[in-house]
């Protein structure tokens, strides 16, 4: 396959190209698309995500449909839980979920910033039980 013919796409999208907006899975965080879903025919989704209002309930506990998902963080930091693992994700790690773990981001800072590329771009989102208690935020 050469140039011409592949399906996928060159992409370059300065900062100032897309802004963060609202609309995403979470609306106590702002997204800001990297253009990579549109250069991959939607085999990946490549996004910014940021805090937007102070931490609450958290994600609820769920698990994504997914072949691939990495979270690196950026800037400041968020708390997971991993199935029963507490887990502080701080700038400059970097997190790959695989396929189907349950999880809950309960807790973060007022700068978090990360970038999440997941495939397929259309991965979907399931609220599932928990299998233990998750600590409660502290807040900004």
């Amino acid at each position: 396959m050469n140039a011409e013919t592949s399906p996928l796409k060159f992409s370059h999208v300065k900062e100032g190209d897309t802004p963060f907006v609202s609309e995403g899975l979470r609306d106590f965080f702002l997204y800001r698309d990297l253009g990579i879903t549109a250069a991959t025919g939607g085999k990946v989704i490549a996004q910014l995500v940021k805090a937007n209002m102070a931490p609450e309930a958290g994600t609820g506990w769920h698990r994504h449909v997914a072949d691939f998902h990495i979270v690196i963080m950026l800037k400041g930091w968020a708390r997971f839980m991993y199935e029963d693992k507490d887990t502080l994700v701080e700038a400059g790690d970097c997190v790959h979920q695989r396929p189907g773990i349950t999880h809950y981001l309960y807790d973060y800072s007022p700068d978090m910033e990360y970038l999440e590329i997941v495939g397929p771009a259309d991965f979907a989102t399931v609220d599932v039980e928990g299998p233990c208690a998750v600590p409660v935020p502290k807040g900004w």
